[in-house]
């Protein structure tokens, strides 16, 4: 049994004007349901103002919830903050928290939606309003759930929200694989960055991920991973700089897996990053990360 968070309001209507088109999660959400996959959904609860304002600057939390974010800053996410997104952006976090939960007692859970890594204390930024793998990381620490946690992010940009909004916070380490030349401009620094170059094909960015995410698992020793699966590694992703096949995003996920089953680490995963016009095909890519990893720790 694979375990998916999921709630109806992640599916807000698309906005013409931003790249990242919420109504993916639809797609990714229609495509679970339609694959044959043994899968148990949960909804959860919106995330409390309080817990956001733990992470995020209590200012920005209200412009927020009240979907009333200034316009730079909505034109930093990329789209504007209507009450649909305010609403979106209150359940994902706890979407993500709830999946780690799920996680701890089943060993893998997936929320259909989330990885907003790019998210920071006082404003949202490349396509993400609130940062659920922060906010996931330091309420599983603050209320004691675990003591250690690591977010390993795969996207294809680095995660330089999570990296600025959990340093110095004990017990939460950072791990982000990336194409060195991508967007964030300014990288922050996470625990461990893995900077790539433009063109990196299946066989060395297997490579480097193994040689590189398997001592810091063992010099970290987590009692969780909280894992950004974004799939603009892909070799044709629209913002991606890496070359990626199908398949090596498909033994990405089972290195993954392999890597945290061999250490007992439960793993909860995210969606992240994938862009391009062909939705239904960046939806499929996302579905098949989540039925990989399912299937990888069902075994």
């Amino acid at each position: 049994m694979i375990h998916i968070v999921h709630h109806p309001d992640y599916v807000a209507p698309p906005d013409p004007r931003a790249r990242a088109q919420s109504s993916k999660n639809g797609l990714i959400r229609d495509l679970l349901r339609d694959s044959g996959a043994p899968i148990a959904w949960h909804r959860p609860d919106p995330m409390p103002r309080r817990w956001l304002e733990e992470v995020h600057d209590p200012g920005y939390v209200a412009e927020v919830l009240s979907a009333a974010v200034p316009r730079e800053k909505e034109r930093r996410i990329g789209f504007p903050v209507t009450e649909i997104v305010s609403r979106r952006s209150q359940v994902v976090p706890a979407g993500t928290w709830l999946a780690a939960k799920l996680a701890l007692e089943h060993g893998f859970a997936a929320n259909s939606a989330g990885g907003s890594h790019h998210a920071l204390h006082d404003t949202g930024a490349g396509y993400c309003v609130f940062n659920d793998l922060a906010l996931a990381a330091v309420r599983l620490t603050e209320e004691g759930t675990v003591e250690r946690v690591l977010v390993v992010d795969v996207d294809v940009h680095q995660g330089d929200g999570t990296a600025a909004l959990t340093a110095g916070r004990q017990g939460i380490a950072t791990y982000s694989i990336h194409a060195a030349k991508n967007f964030p401009a300014r990288k922050a620094r996470s625990t461990l960055d893995v900077p790539l170059a433009d063109g990196v094909e299946d066989e060395e960015y297997l490579r480097t991920l193994e040689e590189t995410l398997a001592p810091m698992l063992d010099e970290h020793r987590p009692q969780l991973i909280l894992y950004q699966a974004g799939v603009d590694p892909f070799a044709d992703d629209q913002l991606g700089r890496l070359a990626l096949t199908e398949d090596g995003l498909r033994r990405r996920e089972l290195l993954v897996a392999e890597l945290a089953r061999a250490r007992a680490i439960p793993l909860a995963s995210t969606v992240g990053g994938g862009y391009g016009p062909d939705k239904p095909a960046l939806a499929k890519r996302h579905v098949d990360a989540i039925l990989t990893l399912g299937e990888a720790f069902g075994d």
